[in-house]
């Protein structure tokens, strides 16, 4: 079968978004060739986000290879299903300017895996893949009867069906990604980092998958939820791969970047630079310098909230003071050039409190952001907390509470967020 696999031309004016906007490597498509490839098929992989291509002409150049199916992202990159932007207008478009060009359109995203009928409706799709894609989508390639596929939603007539709840790869034993060279080099991003400016190409890769924390902001039920982590040689094999091909900085865009020493002592002399994101409160003294000499050059560690009950409120299951947080993020420091605290806007915390605690990081060379509101995504407990089950107004629900409590929001966002009826305006009804 011919399969086309495509990250459309994303757009984020008026949206909520809170991920970089620059274009990320697109992992769960990568991994979905690599596993449509080992089995037979003819794959076309499209990134029209990273090579800047306009949806007319990426639909056309699908079209041209005349595939049985397209599959269609929802969300940028496998980096930013947790906090993806919560309307579908950009994939909707691309389904749009394919205009049945492309055989079977599935969709495979967070969107589909927590309101599955929804996001069929909005896109105009015929199946949605539910959780986390690449073993779905090589099921979906040889499959005759989508009933017979697990965790999917598709059109059976005038009925929409569910075959099961979102699917959790093994993940473990993915292949180790190639990336065609001329992408490498358009690549000229490095995530999180803001020690020096980029003059290699960058790259993102996945050392594990999903936490085995539960906060109550987090929004992975749906989809990259259990813990698991990479066959270390797989890993080691792509990242030597990418380094052949020029990247100079590497991105683990893991849920949790857990201590693991064997990989460490892996990268060691590997002549790389990375970043990742964390708990601080994992992390022993001497596994923070072995991370430094490792190449980790940026550190965004997940502190949330600065009194030990607020961070009980968000389930955080943190054993250390809000003091001893600050050592060890000051004591990264001493071995990572850019450490960052994230917190979260919680009502229970001092204003005067965090700009004396935020000011006492940046005088030791850490960075502590101002607090950022929390929004309540359909595949987070806090959805749950407030108002039950997802259901296929989930979406419009999450971005009007959002929209109605908060007047200032995150950094990079420069003017107030549009409401989502607005931006999904030209979806499918």
């Amino acid at each position: 079968m011919r399969v086309a696999l495509v990250n459309p031309p994303w757009d984020f004016a008026g949206s909520i978004y809170f991920g970089c906007r620059e274009p990320h490597l697109p992992l769960e498509l990568g991994y979905s060739r690599a596993l449509l490839e080992a089995a037979g098929h003819e794959v076309l992989l499209l990134d029209a986000h990273l090579c800047g291509i306009a949806n007319d002409d990426a639909a056309a150049q699908v079209a041209s290879f005349a595939p049985a199916m397209t599959v269609v992202a929802t969300a940028p990159t496998y980096l930013f299903w947790r906090c993806a932007q919560p309307e579908l207008r950009v994939p909707r478009a691309f389904v749009a300017a394919l205009g049945g060009r492309g055989g079977r359109v599935v969709a495979v995203g967070p969107h589909g895996s927590v309101t599955p009928a929804a996001a069929l409706r909005k896109l105009g799709c015929d199946v949605v893949v539910r959780g986390e894609c690449e073993e779905v989508v090589a099921m979906l390639a040889a499959a005759g009867d989508l009933s017979r596929v697990p965790a999917i939603a598709y059109r059976d007539g005038a009925e929409i069906r569910v075959t099961g709840a979102p699917h959790a790869g093994e993940f473990t034993k993915l292949p180790a990604l190639r990336w065609p060279s001329e992408w490498v080099l358009r690549h000229r991003h490095h995530h999180h980092r803001f020690d020096s400016r980029p003059d290699v190409p960058g790259a993102e890769v996945e050392a594990s998958r999903g936490c085995p924390y539960n906060c109550t902001f987090c929004a992975k039920i749906d989809f990259r939820d259990k813990y698991r982590r990479r066959d270390l040689a797989l890993l080691i094999e792509e990242i030597d791969g990418l380094r052949a091909q020029g990247v100079g900085y590497l991105y683990f865009i893991d849920e949790i970047f857990l201590p693991q020493k064997a990989l460490l002592e892996a990268l060691v002399g590997r002549g790389l630079q990375f970043g990742m994101q964390t708990r601080i409160d994992l992390w022993k003294p001497e596994m923070l310098e072995l991370l430094g000499r490792a190449g980790c050059v940026s550190i965004e560690a997940g502190v949330e909230s600065l009194t030990v009950e607020g961070r009980a409120a968000l389930d955080k299951n943190c054993r250390m003071t809000t003091d001893e947080l600050a050592e060890r993020l000051l004591h990264a420091r001493r071995f990572v050039p850019f450490v960052q605290a994230n917190l979260i806007e919680m009502s229970g915390d001092d204003e005067a409190l965090v700009a004396a605690w935020r000011a006492k990081l940046q005088a030791g060379g850490v960075w502590a952001n101002d607090p950022v509101p929390l929004y309540p995504y359909p595949s987070s407990p806090d959805y749950r907390r407030l108002w039950g089950e997802p259901d296929d107004r989930a979406w419009e629900r999450a971005h009007a509470h959002y929209l109605a409590q908060f007047t200032g929001f995150s950094d990079i966002q420069e003017e107030r967020p549009l409401a989502l009826d607005a931006l999904e305006a030209a979806c499918a009804a």
